[in-house]
Protein backbone atom coordinates (compact mmCIF):
# COMPACT_ATOMS: atom_id res chain seq x y z
CA UNK A 1 0.00 0.00 0.00
CA UNK A 2 1.54 3.15 -1.11
CA UNK A 3 1.63 6.37 1.58
CA UNK A 4 -0.41 9.21 1.70
CA UNK A 5 2.93 10.82 0.51
CA UNK A 6 3.45 8.51 -2.76
CA UNK A 7 -0.07 9.46 -3.75
CA UNK A 8 -0.86 11.40 -6.93
CA UNK A 9 -2.38 14.07 -5.28
CA UNK A 10 -1.56 16.44 -8.47
CA UNK A 11 -3.10 13.70 -10.85
CA UNK A 12 -6.58 14.14 -9.31
CA UNK A 13 -6.59 18.02 -7.95
CA UNK A 14 -8.43 19.38 -11.54
CA UNK A 15 -10.59 16.61 -12.14
CA UNK A 16 -11.60 15.60 -8.14
CA UNK A 17 -11.98 19.46 -6.80
CA UNK A 18 -12.23 21.86 -9.68
CA UNK A 19 -15.70 20.90 -11.09
CA UNK A 20 -16.64 20.87 -7.05
CA UNK A 21 -14.97 24.17 -6.44
CA UNK A 22 -16.61 26.11 -9.20
CA UNK A 23 -20.03 24.69 -8.61
CA UNK A 24 -20.25 25.96 -5.45
CA UNK A 25 -19.08 28.92 -6.41
CA UNK A 26 -21.83 29.33 -8.71
CA UNK A 27 -24.10 28.43 -5.38
CA UNK A 28 -22.79 31.27 -3.26
CA UNK A 29 -22.63 33.78 -5.99
CA UNK A 30 -26.76 33.78 -6.01
CA UNK A 31 -27.27 32.93 -2.55
CA UNK A 32 -27.07 36.66 -0.79
CA UNK A 33 -28.86 37.78 -3.11
CA UNK A 34 -31.88 35.23 -3.93
CA UNK A 35 -34.38 36.82 -1.68
CA UNK A 36 -33.22 40.19 -3.34
CA UNK A 37 -34.21 39.05 -7.13
CA UNK A 38 -37.57 37.57 -5.74
CA UNK A 39 -38.39 41.58 -3.96
CA UNK A 40 -37.83 42.90 -6.96
CA UNK A 41 -40.14 40.32 -8.78
CA UNK A 42 -42.98 41.52 -5.83
CA UNK A 43 -42.13 38.79 -3.18
CA UNK A 44 -43.05 39.68 0.50
CA UNK A 45 -40.91 38.47 3.00
CA UNK A 46 -42.24 35.75 3.65
CA UNK A 47 -42.71 34.79 0.37
CA UNK A 48 -39.52 36.11 -0.47
CA UNK A 49 -37.82 33.44 2.18
CA UNK A 50 -40.12 30.77 0.67
CA UNK A 51 -38.85 30.91 -2.88
CA UNK A 52 -35.71 31.02 -1.69
CA UNK A 53 -36.03 27.93 0.40
CA UNK A 54 -37.11 25.80 -3.05
CA UNK A 55 -33.60 25.20 -3.64
CA UNK A 56 -33.13 23.48 -0.40
CA UNK A 57 -36.41 21.84 -0.99
CA UNK A 58 -34.73 20.50 -4.63
CA UNK A 59 -32.01 18.84 -3.01
CA UNK A 60 -34.01 17.20 -0.28
CA UNK A 61 -36.58 15.74 -3.06
CA UNK A 62 -33.58 14.71 -5.51
CA UNK A 63 -31.74 12.56 -3.63
CA UNK A 64 -33.06 9.19 -3.92
CA UNK A 65 -33.66 9.90 -7.92
CA UNK A 66 -30.48 11.02 -8.13
CA UNK A 67 -28.87 8.02 -6.92
CA UNK A 68 -30.88 5.90 -9.46
CA UNK A 69 -29.43 8.24 -12.16
CA UNK A 70 -26.19 7.55 -10.90
CA UNK A 71 -26.74 3.88 -10.76
CA UNK A 72 -28.00 3.83 -14.64
CA UNK A 73 -26.02 6.35 -16.40
CA UNK A 74 -23.13 6.55 -14.37
CA UNK A 75 -21.07 9.45 -12.30
CA UNK A 76 -19.22 11.27 -15.28
CA UNK A 77 -22.56 11.48 -17.72
CA UNK A 78 -24.50 12.70 -14.36
CA UNK A 79 -22.13 15.09 -13.76
CA UNK A 80 -22.52 16.54 -17.06
CA UNK A 81 -26.09 16.07 -17.53
CA UNK A 82 -26.57 17.72 -13.63
CA UNK A 83 -24.19 20.75 -14.17
CA UNK A 84 -26.49 22.12 -17.66
CA UNK A 85 -28.88 21.84 -15.71
CA UNK A 86 -27.73 24.04 -13.30
CA UNK A 87 -26.54 26.67 -15.66
CA UNK A 88 -29.92 26.59 -17.29
CA UNK A 89 -31.87 27.09 -13.61
CA UNK A 90 -29.26 29.42 -12.99
CA UNK A 91 -29.92 31.88 -16.22
CA UNK A 92 -33.65 31.25 -15.76
CA UNK A 93 -33.64 32.35 -12.22
CA UNK A 94 -31.47 35.58 -13.31
CA UNK A 95 -33.63 36.27 -16.04
CA UNK A 96 -36.82 34.99 -15.36
CA UNK A 97 -40.00 37.60 -15.44
CA UNK A 98 -42.15 36.28 -12.55
CA UNK A 99 -41.37 34.80 -8.74
CA UNK A 100 -43.52 31.17 -10.34
CA UNK A 101 -40.42 31.03 -12.66
CA UNK A 102 -37.89 31.88 -10.05
CA UNK A 103 -39.17 29.21 -7.85
CA UNK A 104 -39.20 26.99 -10.41
CA UNK A 105 -35.60 26.75 -11.60
CA UNK A 106 -34.22 27.69 -7.95
CA UNK A 107 -36.23 24.10 -7.32
CA UNK A 108 -34.32 22.20 -10.78
CA UNK A 109 -31.48 24.28 -9.37
CA UNK A 110 -31.39 22.17 -5.79
CA UNK A 111 -32.44 18.93 -7.73
CA UNK A 112 -29.36 19.34 -10.18
CA UNK A 113 -27.20 20.35 -7.52
CA UNK A 114 -27.97 16.70 -5.44
CA UNK A 115 -27.52 14.71 -8.74
CA UNK A 116 -24.00 16.91 -9.11
CA UNK A 117 -22.99 15.92 -5.68
CA UNK A 118 -23.67 12.66 -5.33
CA UNK A 119 -21.79 11.59 -8.58
CA UNK A 120 -19.37 13.74 -6.73
CA UNK A 121 -18.82 11.33 -4.17
CA UNK A 122 -18.91 8.10 -6.34
CA UNK A 123 -16.34 9.21 -8.36
CA UNK A 124 -13.85 10.21 -4.94
CA UNK A 125 -14.78 6.68 -3.91
CA UNK A 126 -13.36 5.34 -7.30
CA UNK A 127 -10.24 7.84 -7.62
CA UNK A 128 -8.98 7.38 -3.94
CA UNK A 129 -7.06 4.67 -2.16
CA UNK A 130 -8.73 3.42 0.84
CA UNK A 131 -5.75 4.81 3.33
CA UNK A 132 -6.59 8.04 2.18
CA UNK A 133 -10.42 8.59 1.90
CA UNK A 134 -10.88 10.49 4.82
CA UNK A 135 -8.51 13.25 3.74
CA UNK A 136 -9.97 13.27 0.10
CA UNK A 137 -13.65 13.74 1.06
CA UNK A 138 -12.72 16.19 3.88
CA UNK A 139 -10.83 18.25 0.78
CA UNK A 140 -14.29 17.83 -0.87
CA UNK A 141 -16.06 19.53 1.79
CA UNK A 142 -12.88 22.14 1.70
CA UNK A 143 -13.49 22.84 -1.92
CA UNK A 144 -17.39 23.48 -1.03
CA UNK A 145 -16.62 25.55 1.80
CA UNK A 146 -14.37 27.53 -0.22
CA UNK A 147 -16.35 28.03 -3.26
CA UNK A 148 -19.37 29.06 -0.99
CA UNK A 149 -16.99 31.74 0.09
CA UNK A 150 -15.41 33.07 -3.05
CA UNK A 151 -19.04 33.22 -5.03
CA UNK A 152 -20.30 36.31 -2.68
CA UNK A 153 -17.20 38.09 -3.07
CA UNK A 154 -16.92 37.36 -6.96
CA UNK A 155 -20.53 37.74 -7.09
CA UNK A 156 -20.86 41.59 -5.29
CA UNK A 157 -17.98 42.90 -7.79
CA UNK A 158 -20.74 42.04 -10.86
CA UNK A 159 -23.53 43.67 -8.90
CA UNK A 160 -22.40 47.35 -9.37
CA UNK A 161 -21.94 47.82 -12.53
CA UNK A 162 -24.69 45.21 -13.64
CA UNK A 163 -27.48 44.75 -10.80
CA UNK A 164 -28.16 41.58 -9.52
CA UNK A 165 -28.60 39.73 -12.71
CA UNK A 166 -24.38 40.14 -12.47
CA UNK A 167 -24.32 38.20 -9.58
CA UNK A 168 -26.24 35.31 -11.74
CA UNK A 169 -24.41 35.93 -14.61
CA UNK A 170 -21.05 35.23 -12.62
CA UNK A 171 -22.76 31.93 -11.77
CA UNK A 172 -24.10 30.73 -14.88
CA UNK A 173 -20.43 31.25 -15.87
CA UNK A 174 -19.26 29.59 -13.17
CA UNK A 175 -21.34 26.51 -13.07
CA UNK A 176 -20.52 26.41 -16.76
CA UNK A 177 -16.99 26.24 -16.21
CA UNK A 178 -17.61 23.04 -13.87
CA UNK A 179 -19.53 21.43 -16.51
CA UNK A 180 -16.57 22.58 -19.23
CA UNK A 181 -13.57 20.80 -16.41
CA UNK A 182 -15.87 17.82 -16.19
CA UNK A 183 -15.36 17.28 -19.77
CA UNK A 184 -11.82 18.64 -20.66
CA UNK A 185 -10.47 16.72 -17.96
CA UNK A 186 -8.90 13.00 -18.09
CA UNK A 187 -11.40 10.32 -17.25
CA UNK A 188 -10.05 8.53 -13.75
CA UNK A 189 -13.61 6.52 -13.59
CA UNK A 190 -13.54 4.90 -16.83
CA UNK A 191 -12.60 1.20 -15.79
CA UNK A 192 -14.78 1.67 -12.40
CA UNK A 193 -18.21 2.73 -14.43
CA UNK A 194 -17.45 0.42 -17.29
CA UNK A 195 -17.12 -3.06 -14.83
CA UNK A 196 -20.82 -2.05 -13.22
CA UNK A 197 -22.49 -1.40 -16.53
CA UNK A 198 -24.37 -4.16 -17.10
CA UNK A 199 -24.81 -5.88 -13.80
CA UNK A 200 -28.30 -5.74 -12.60
CA UNK A 201 -29.85 -2.71 -10.44
CA UNK A 202 -31.86 -2.89 -7.41
CA UNK A 203 -34.33 -0.41 -6.85
CA UNK A 204 -33.70 2.18 -4.58
CA UNK A 205 -36.40 1.79 -2.26
CA UNK A 206 -35.43 -2.14 -2.28
CA UNK A 207 -31.53 -1.12 -1.02
CA UNK A 208 -33.04 1.15 1.48
CA UNK A 209 -35.01 -1.63 2.59
CA UNK A 210 -31.74 -3.87 2.60
CA UNK A 211 -30.08 -1.30 5.07
CA UNK A 212 -32.64 -0.15 7.03
CA UNK A 213 -30.87 -0.73 10.03
CA UNK A 214 -27.45 1.03 9.32
CA UNK A 215 -29.32 4.39 7.92
CA UNK A 216 -31.81 4.02 11.13
CA UNK A 217 -28.30 3.35 13.35
CA UNK A 218 -24.79 5.64 11.80
CA UNK A 219 -27.67 7.61 9.60
CA UNK A 220 -29.31 8.91 12.62
CA UNK A 221 -25.89 10.54 13.77
CA UNK A 222 -25.60 11.91 10.21
CA UNK A 223 -29.29 13.56 10.75
CA UNK A 224 -27.93 14.90 14.09
CA UNK A 225 -24.36 16.48 12.30
CA UNK A 226 -26.04 17.97 9.82
CA UNK A 227 -28.98 19.50 11.99
CA UNK A 228 -26.57 21.39 13.94
CA UNK A 229 -24.51 22.52 10.76
CA UNK A 230 -28.15 24.27 8.92
CA UNK A 231 -29.12 25.48 12.40
CA UNK A 232 -25.33 27.45 13.23
CA UNK A 233 -25.61 28.81 10.19
CA UNK A 234 -29.13 30.41 10.67
CA UNK A 235 -28.84 31.31 14.40
CA UNK A 236 -25.49 33.03 14.39
CA UNK A 237 -27.53 36.17 12.55
CA UNK A 238 -30.20 35.54 14.43
CA UNK A 239 -28.09 36.06 17.44
CA UNK A 240 -26.40 39.05 16.25
CA UNK A 241 -29.64 40.61 15.37
CA UNK A 242 -31.10 39.61 18.92
CA UNK A 243 -28.33 41.51 20.93
CA UNK A 244 -28.28 44.36 18.97
CA UNK A 245 -25.52 43.93 16.12
CA UNK A 246 -25.88 45.81 12.53
CA UNK A 247 -25.35 43.94 8.88
CA UNK A 248 -22.03 44.72 9.00
CA UNK A 249 -20.64 42.99 12.11
CA UNK A 250 -22.99 40.16 11.13
CA UNK A 251 -21.05 40.23 7.69
CA UNK A 252 -18.03 40.10 9.14
CA UNK A 253 -18.48 37.27 12.10
CA UNK A 254 -19.54 35.34 9.16
CA UNK A 255 -16.68 36.30 6.98
CA UNK A 256 -14.12 35.39 9.80
CA UNK A 257 -16.17 31.90 10.83
CA UNK A 258 -15.56 31.02 7.06
CA UNK A 259 -12.33 31.27 6.56
CA UNK A 260 -12.19 29.67 10.33
CA UNK A 261 -13.82 26.65 8.84
CA UNK A 262 -11.18 25.95 6.45
CA UNK A 263 -8.12 25.64 8.86
CA UNK A 264 -8.97 22.50 10.25
CA UNK A 265 -10.30 20.61 6.97
CA UNK A 266 -7.15 18.77 6.13
CA UNK A 267 -5.99 17.68 9.69
CA UNK A 268 -9.58 16.56 10.09
CA UNK A 269 -9.17 14.38 7.19
CA UNK A 270 -5.55 13.28 8.50
CA UNK A 271 -7.42 12.22 11.85
CA UNK A 272 -9.96 10.30 10.45
CA UNK A 273 -7.49 8.37 8.85
CA UNK A 274 -5.28 7.59 11.13
CA UNK A 275 -7.12 7.18 14.46
CA UNK A 276 -10.55 6.16 13.32
CA UNK A 277 -13.66 8.30 11.99
CA UNK A 278 -15.00 8.11 15.65
CA UNK A 279 -12.57 10.72 16.91
CA UNK A 280 -13.81 13.57 14.41
CA UNK A 281 -17.45 12.89 15.48
CA UNK A 282 -16.95 13.16 18.66
CA UNK A 283 -14.96 16.50 18.48
CA UNK A 284 -17.44 17.74 15.82
CA UNK A 285 -20.10 17.10 18.53
CA UNK A 286 -18.58 18.27 21.53
CA UNK A 287 -17.47 21.66 20.44
CA UNK A 288 -20.32 22.58 18.16
CA UNK A 289 -22.97 21.45 20.79
CA UNK A 290 -20.63 22.91 23.60
CA UNK A 291 -21.10 26.19 21.75
CA UNK A 292 -24.80 26.28 20.92
CA UNK A 293 -25.02 25.43 24.92
CA UNK A 294 -22.89 28.65 25.74
CA UNK A 295 -24.18 30.78 23.05
CA UNK A 296 -26.87 32.38 25.72
CA UNK A 297 -23.88 34.14 26.99
CA UNK A 298 -22.59 35.98 24.22
CA UNK A 299 -23.86 39.49 24.38
CA UNK A 300 -21.12 41.60 22.23
CA UNK A 301 -19.72 41.72 19.34
CA UNK A 302 -16.90 39.74 20.42
CA UNK A 303 -17.95 36.92 22.61
CA UNK A 304 -20.19 36.14 19.78
CA UNK A 305 -17.22 36.03 17.46
CA UNK A 306 -15.15 34.22 19.79
CA UNK A 307 -18.40 31.62 20.17
CA UNK A 308 -18.65 31.36 15.91
CA UNK A 309 -15.05 31.05 15.80
CA UNK A 310 -15.82 27.61 17.88
CA UNK A 311 -18.24 26.03 16.11
CA UNK A 312 -16.66 26.98 12.60
CA UNK A 313 -13.37 25.26 13.95
CA UNK A 314 -15.21 22.13 15.02
CA UNK A 315 -17.24 22.03 11.70
CA UNK A 316 -13.98 22.13 9.78
CA UNK A 317 -12.28 19.72 11.83
CA UNK A 318 -15.42 17.41 10.44
CA UNK A 319 -15.24 18.67 7.03
CA UNK A 320 -16.42 15.92 4.84
CA UNK A 321 -17.52 13.04 7.71
CA UNK A 322 -20.74 12.95 5.98
CA UNK A 323 -19.30 11.78 2.78
CA UNK A 324 -16.57 9.62 4.58
CA UNK A 325 -19.11 7.36 6.60
CA UNK A 326 -21.32 7.03 3.37
CA UNK A 327 -17.86 5.88 1.54
CA UNK A 328 -17.13 3.78 4.10
CA UNK A 329 -20.68 1.91 4.49
CA UNK A 330 -21.58 2.06 0.32
CA UNK A 331 -21.89 -1.59 -0.61
CA UNK A 332 -19.82 -2.49 -4.07
CA UNK A 333 -23.39 -3.70 -5.39
CA UNK A 334 -26.12 -0.75 -5.65
CA UNK A 335 -23.86 1.93 -4.31
CA UNK A 336 -25.11 5.12 -6.13
CA UNK A 337 -28.81 3.71 -4.76
CA UNK A 338 -27.10 3.29 -1.28
CA UNK A 339 -25.46 6.98 -1.54
CA UNK A 340 -28.44 8.24 -2.13
CA UNK A 341 -30.41 6.91 0.82
CA UNK A 342 -27.65 8.13 3.08
CA UNK A 343 -27.52 11.43 1.44
CA UNK A 344 -31.09 11.92 2.15
CA UNK A 345 -30.66 11.35 5.91
CA UNK A 346 -28.60 14.48 5.76
CA UNK A 347 -30.93 16.33 3.92
CA UNK A 348 -33.49 15.40 6.47
CA UNK A 349 -31.15 16.69 9.22
CA UNK A 350 -31.11 19.88 7.13
CA UNK A 351 -34.65 20.59 7.06
CA UNK A 352 -35.04 19.66 10.43
CA UNK A 353 -32.32 21.76 12.16
CA UNK A 354 -33.70 25.14 10.52
CA UNK A 355 -37.04 24.29 10.89
CA UNK A 356 -36.60 22.86 14.54
CA UNK A 357 -35.01 26.01 15.45
CA UNK A 358 -37.80 28.35 14.37
CA UNK A 359 -39.99 26.51 16.27
CA UNK A 360 -38.54 26.70 18.97
CA UNK A 361 -38.04 29.95 18.72
CA UNK A 362 -41.62 30.82 17.96
CA UNK A 363 -42.86 28.77 21.04
CA UNK A 364 -40.15 29.67 23.40
CA UNK A 365 -37.40 32.13 22.61
CA UNK A 366 -33.64 32.40 21.07
CA UNK A 367 -31.86 31.46 23.60
CA UNK A 368 -33.95 28.23 24.61
CA UNK A 369 -33.29 26.68 21.24
CA UNK A 370 -29.59 27.47 21.64
CA UNK A 371 -29.61 24.87 24.74
CA UNK A 372 -31.95 22.86 22.96
CA UNK A 373 -29.45 22.54 20.24
CA UNK A 374 -26.59 22.34 22.46
CA UNK A 375 -28.57 18.93 23.92
CA UNK A 376 -29.52 17.67 21.10
CA UNK A 377 -25.89 17.49 20.02
CA UNK A 378 -24.69 16.03 23.28
CA UNK A 379 -27.14 13.50 22.96
CA UNK A 380 -26.25 13.07 19.03
CA UNK A 381 -22.89 12.46 20.78
CA UNK A 382 -23.79 9.37 23.25
CA UNK A 383 -25.62 7.92 20.23
CA UNK A 384 -23.11 8.28 17.52
CA UNK A 385 -19.93 7.31 19.67
CA UNK A 386 -21.47 4.07 19.91
CA UNK A 387 -22.29 3.34 16.40
CA UNK A 388 -19.15 4.98 14.89
CA UNK A 389 -17.09 3.08 17.15
CA UNK A 390 -18.32 0.02 15.91
CA UNK A 391 -17.77 0.52 12.47
CA UNK A 392 -14.68 1.95 12.82
CA UNK A 393 -13.75 -1.64 14.28
CA UNK A 394 -15.56 -3.40 11.93
CA UNK A 395 -13.83 -1.26 8.79
CA UNK A 396 -10.02 -1.62 10.53
CA UNK A 397 -10.74 -5.37 10.66
CA UNK A 398 -11.52 -5.81 6.95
Amino acid sequence: MSSGEDFGWRRIVVPAYGPTLLSASATGAVVPIAALRADELGASLGMAAFVVALTGVGQLIGVLPAGALVSRIGERATLIRAGLLDVVALAVAGWAPSLWIMGSALLVSGLASSAFFLARQGFMIDVLPQHLLARGMSLLGGAMRAGLLLGPVVGALAIAPFGLQGAYGVAVVLALGSVLTVVMAPDLTADHERARAGKPQAGVFRVIRRHARLLLTQGLGVTVISALRTARLAILPLWALHIGLDGIDSSQIFAAAGVAELVLVYPGGAMMDRLGRVWVVAALLLVVSGSFLVLPLADSKGELLAVALCMALGNGLGSGIVMTLGADAAPTVDRAQFLGAWRLTGEVGNASGSLGLSAVTAVASLPVAAVALGVLGLGGLAWTSVWMARADRERLAR
